[in-house]
């Protein structure tokens, strides 16, 4: 019997956690190990030099899981190591609510959660789903996670199936908030860049200033074949290959000028 890890940054408040969970019942003995509370921008950050706790805990559904008062990467390891106390065959983590698009995805808690899992051999799938930004943005309550979960169940069953591809580590896969069962599915690469920072300055209540760090979204198109011109403008659903290997492997034998100017330093 395969072992199932599932695994999110939002929380085990969030619908799409069942629907993650619903989408690989009957594969395999599955676990769910989510932050004690939101985590989402926290990237691959992980708890050190500090105890981190785990307890049971209900998902929307009624069903038992387990909350870690840390990030979604001490909920990977904490999954492995005193939860099932052995390597499981797969880990999904998700489904997101929101996006995770572009070379940007390291900032995500999702998709890093999916790369600690990557970095310990495990086959990961980080999956999220496109929010509709309008004037009142969808709340989490609105969100239909029902393609996204049949999407889920499709990809999880061919990687217990075949495995990934050689040089892949993890898959990336982000569906449209508008997509359908007849919505094409797509591979992807990476866009460049999504989004832009930004500060709001606010005073508190003693007088002390104080910054809000947020984000918004630079363009929402990209060169045809990225991750943001498939989800974006062609409504597809968007699975990118991803590798941990961040080496610029085509540059490596260019860079002589670089080490001979150093060697001059």
């Amino acid at each position: 019997m395969k072992n199932i890890l599932i695994v999110n940054d939002d929380g085990i408040g969030s619908p799409g956690l069942v629907a993650a969970k619903n989408a690989v019942e009957g594969l395999g003995n599955i676990a769910v190990v989510t932050p004690a509370t939101p985590q989402s921008g926290v990237g691959r950050a992980i708890t050190l030099f500090h105890p981190v706790r785990i307890s049971e805990m209900n998902l929307l559904d009624g069903t038992k899981g387990y909350v870690v008062t840390g990030t979604p990467t001490d909920c990977i390891i904490l999954g492995i190591l005193a939860v099932f106390k052995t390597k499981p065959d797969l880990v999904v983590s998700g489904i997101n609510i929101g996006e995770n698009l572009s070379m940007e995805l390291t900032t995500s808690g999702t998709t890093a959660a999916a790369m600690e899992a990557a970095n310990g051999g495990i086959p990961a799938i980080a999956v999220s789903l496109q929010i509709k930004r309008t004037k009142r943005t969808e709340s989490a309550a609105e969100l239909d996670f029902s393609i996204a979960q049949k999407v889920t169940e499709k990809i999880a069953k061919w990687v217990l199936e075949n495995g990934l591809p050689a040089e892949v580590d993890l898959l990336n896969v982000n569906i449209p908030h508008n997509a359908t069962d007849k919505t094409p599915i797509v591979v992807t690469k990476l866009a460049r860049r999504m989004y832009q920072a930004f500060l709001t300055q606010g005073t508190d209540d003693r007088g002390g200033t104080y910054f809000t760090i947020n984000g918004e979204i630079l363009e929402k198109d990209a060169e045809a074949g990225t991750d943001v011109h498939a989800v974006f403008i062609e409504n597809f659903i968007s699975i990118t290959p991803i590798s941990l290997d961040m080496t610029a492997h085509s540059v490596i034998k260019n860079m002589e000028k670089l080490k001979l100017d150093l060697e001059r330093f």
